[in-house]
């Protein structure tokens, strides 16, 4: 089950992979500064994920302007989030969580997807700048997609 409202997000430190190389993103290096948005989904180059992430990447002014920043997790290596991002045009960070550690954190874990093995669920959190999960939100199936105009107004409101 996904964490609540009101819960402390754990920190996690994820692999993305960049021109320079790989790169190291920390959920706390947000603390004090910005919101920041969580977004899990289940495995990139899937017909609803790359729906999902090209529709938050062209509509990435909304949450920038929102002070957030958004990261996309997924289990897949950061050499395939790199792929992906590049082929799809996804401008914000993709971040590997290839042991499943965070995705297990916060309580987004998807049990044998498909046949294929366990993923992230498709799940978003909003996270204020004192780190606490202010939105919470797992959807049904994978082929669901969250409420990214309620991540707004939740936004909006901090």
């Amino acid at each position: 089950m996904a964490l609540a409202i009101g819960s402390k997000a754990p920190d996690f430190v994820l692999k993305t992979k960049t021109a320079e190389g790989l790169k190291d993103i920390r959920m706390n290096d947000n603390l004090g500064k910005k919101n920041t948005v969580l977004v899990f989904f289940p495995l990139a180059f899937t017909s609803v994920c790359t729906q999902e992430l090209c529709d938050l990447s062209s509509g990435l002014g909304a949450f920038t302007g929102l002070n957030a920043d958004v990261f996309g997790i997924s289990v897949d290596s950061p050499f395939t989030l790199e792929v992906f991002a590049k082929k799809e045009n996804i401008t914000f960070p993709l971040l590997s969580d290839l042991n499943k550690d965070t995705t297990k954190a916060y309580g987004v874990l998807f049990e044998n997807l498909a046949g294929i093995g366990d993923t992230s669920a498709r799940a978003v959190f909003v996270v204020d700048k004192a780190g606490t999960i202010v939105h919470s939100e797992q959807t049904p199936t994978p082929k669901d997609l969250p409420d990214f105009a309620l991540v707004k107004a939740v936004l909006a409101k901090l």
